[in-house]
């Protein structure tokens, strides 16, 4: 038949009542850590140094706007860049190293700020006092700013501490170790070394102290490539946002400024580029241009002159124009064919049109061209001739425009990048995030309590139910409650008190009464009526249930003596205010006192207490002495019953010599603390002995921590106390 665990959960499934109880019996750690991550939540919070964000806003548009271009300057005019490439830009060493050289942002000045826990305390409104351990740490409103600083080369990136001497005068730690003094307003020059440092504003006490740095113009780019971010708003909108985080608003506007600039700057000079290129290749071929026009005309007119040619004439000038007005027309007929036929098919209308046109400009050239070859050889020379002139003037003409076009476009270049929203930063920090830390950190403090909990649960087994002793073969002669104050029993110093006589009606002594019961009747065949009360560890309450368990027999009307057998740690005197000298058990064992020489009488009538005495240097030899079975013997005569509370048995052997004389062994184990283990390691101990555990207590068992599980559980919280108000 299952036990009732095994019936409510297996092995692959979860019990979540079972961890709902573990984790309101952890309630206290859990909320521990929570309140401890509160705590360092608040002081992250409060004294993380604050960061700002500045933004701007960009527009990236077309140049053909600008001017009035002819068409083939519009592809050099461009037309909208891709946002993704000019992100990419925006982000690149020469956008950023020109911001970098524009603004000096190579140029680093780090306060020594306040460590975190005093920097909380600061900003919780707490001041501090000017003490010389604190005078080194930059406080609120105090500042420094350079606008010079230069650094021999094998400096670069190795930090200078400066340090306020006075009013506006400075001393400078440097880097070999020599230092130097100066004064805020002057140039501070070793030409020897190539260093150089000018300050505008120091505005701090004496003994504050500033770290400079030079830093390499890569790691300033990395630096401020990392707290920049750019993003496209919307998509396809050719709007950039750019986004710049600084330890303060205006360090932050300041450098994001100092990109957009650059970025500017350098939109419209690689614009200009272009034309400049442009320009400069049509330069190139004016020279030639003009000398092909100079060629032409003096090949005419030293043909005029060799043939005494006269001009072409009305006949031969008309068919040179219409000629001349063809080309022109076949070559717009050209340019309009490539148009169409990147958005109709030949079969079109419109492109079926334009071919029409086109077959018949060029039939009317060959007519005009078989009508030219019908003129005179001296009129055909002097064509032809003519014609190579008109085509050198035209071909420099067009050259001569064009140049005057670029000029145009290079002076009037503005770029493509407009910025709509200037830098600005907003007043308020982006971080740190108080509310959003305090409750990150208070969801990763509950987390941390409830693995603690499950890991401590998981870690220790401890006994969790009467059952478990059971299912090893050990009656559980009673389930003793935990007290109310248990942790304070276990720290408190002096005498002891007894709860079986201060609390008589709390469920704990309730359960001592019905294991007085239950040895009552345990006790009707044994030939011998003292009980050895043991462990399998210190610290589990042993020591609790015997003194008060010997109470309750005592009230019950029966004769009884408990004995502290510990002779290594008893403390059992506490309960009973017995001084350490008093003579005990060990005296006794010795032969250097008798029984009647060492009971103590106890608080309630027929109940004597018999102490340890001096701690012997060999307790276990002494035990197993005759005179020990004597004693047994004496008092098993005297007393209705005996009680003795003796040492844990996986530490020392006492036990086992005392288990061999008594009527019977009781092992007490504590709630959710015990291992199942230590249960088993001393019945081994027992059964290689030849000896016999006759059952066991559960003690300290907490109804509120015990698994939610049918069986067990239940019944050890119901309660059933005097109604003082019955009549």
């Amino acid at each position: 038949m299952s036990s009732a665990p095994d019936m409510l959960a297996t092995d692959d499934e979860i019990d979540l009542a079972d961890l709902f109880w573990r984790l309101w019996a952890g309630k206290k750690w859990i909320v521990a850590f929570t309140f401890v991550a509160a705590v360092i939540g608040v002081i992250v919070a409060m004294g993380t140094p604050p960061t700002y964000r500045a933004d701007a806003l960009l527009q990236l548009e077309e140049k053909s706007g600008q001017l009035a271009l002819p068409t083939a300057l519009s592809d050099l005019a461009g037309s909208e860049p891709r946002s993704v490439t000019e992100i990419e830009i925006l982000r690149s060493r020469l956008v950023l190293g020109r911001a970098v050289a524009d603004a000096h942002l190579d140029w680093e000045v780090v306060p020594n700020t306040l460590p975190l826990v005093l920097n909380a305390v600061v900003q919780l409104g707490v001041p501090l006092p000017e003490t010389g351990l604190l005078d080194p740490y930059v406080r609120d409103g105090e500042s420094l700013e350079i606008d010079l600083l230069e650094v021999p080369r094998h400096w670069i990136d190795m930090p200078i501490v400066l340090r306020v001497a006075g009013a506006g005068s400075y001393v400078l730690d440097l880097p070999d170790g020599r230092s130097l003094s100066g004064n805020v307003g002057d140039t501070l020059i070793d030409a020897d070394l190539g260093f150089a440092l000018s300050i505008t504003t120091l505005d701090a006490p004496p003994g504050r102290e500033f770290t400079l740095r030079h830093l390499s113009e890569m790691g300033a780019i990395k630096a401020l490539r990392e707290r920049l971010s750019v993003s496209e708003r919307g998509r396809q909108t050719g709007i950039l946002e750019l986004g710049l985080t600084g330890p303060s608003a205006a360090l932050a506007e300041r450098d994001l400024d100092a990109i957009t600039q650059a970025y500017l700057r350098q939109n419209i000079s690689r614009s200009a580029a272009e034309a400049e290129s442009s320009l400069a290749f049509v330069e190139s071929q004016l020279p030639e241009a003009e000398a092909a026009v100079r060629a032409a005309q003096q090949a005419l007119n030293q043909y005029r002159q060799e043939q005494q040619a006269i001009d072409l004439g009305f006949e031969g000038q008309s068919l040179l124009t219409q000629i001349s007005g063809l080309e022109a027309e076949l070559t717009r007929l050209d340019n309009q064919e490539t148009a169409l036929a990147e958005r109709y098919r030949p079969s079109h209308p419109a492109y079926q049109t334009l071919l029409s046109t086109r077959a018949r400009a060029e039939a009317r050239l060959a007519e005009l061209r078989s009508q030219i070859e019908g003129l005179p050889q001296t009129q055909l020379a002097v064509f032809n001739l003519t014609r190579d002139v008109e085509l050198a003037q035209e071909g420099y003409v067009q050259l001569l425009n064009r140049a005057q076009e670029l000029r145009v476009l290079r002076a009037s270049t503005i770029g493509n990048v407009r910025i709509v929203d200037q830098a600005r930063t907003a007043p308020q920090p982006i971080a740190p995030r108080k509310s959003m830390m305090l409750a990150l950190s208070l969801v990763l403090g509950a987390i941390a309590g409830v693995g603690f909990v499950l890991i401590r649960n998981l870690m220790r087994r401890g006994v969790q139910g009467a059952e478990q002793l059971e299912a090893m073969g050990l009656p559980v002669f009673a389930t003793i409650n935990l007290l109310a104050d248990a942790a304070d029993q276990r720290k408190r110093k002096g005498n002891l008190p007894l709860h079986a006589l201060t609390h008589g009606d709390e469920l704990a002594i309730e359960g001592l009464r019905s294991l007085r019961t239950s040895l009552h009747f345990g006790l009707l065949d044994a030939q011998t009526r003292t009980i050895a009360v043991t462990s399998s560890a210190p610290a589990v309450g042993k020591s609790f249930i015997a003194t008060n368990l010997a109470v309750v027999a005592a009230q019950a009307g029966q004769k009884v003596c408990l004995v502290d057998a510990d002779l290594r740690r008893g403390r059992l005197r506490r309960y009973f205010d017995v001084p350490k000298v008093h003579r005990g058990l060990s005296e006794y064992l010795s032969g250097e006192a008798s029984l009647d020489d060492i009971l103590v009488p106890g608080p309630v009538e027929g109940m004597f207490f018999l102490p340890t005495g001096q701690f012997p240097p060999n307790p276990s030899e002494l035990l197993m002495r005759d005179r020990f079975q004597g004693l047994l013997a004496e008092l098993d005569s005297r007393f209705d019953l005996s009680f003795l509370d003796t040492p844990p048995v996986l530490a020392v052997t006492d036990p086992m010599i005392i288990a061999r004389s008594v009527g019977a062994t009781i092992v007490v184990a504590r709630f959710d603390q015990t291992p199942l283990g230590e249960v088993e390691a001393v019945q081994r101990q027992f059964m290689n002995a030849g000896l016999r555990i006759n059952g066991a207590v559960l003690n300290a068992y907490d109804p509120r921590r015990a698994r939610a599980r049918a069986g067990y559980g239940y019944s050890y919280r119901y309660e059933y106390k005097r109604d003082d108000r019955a009549g």
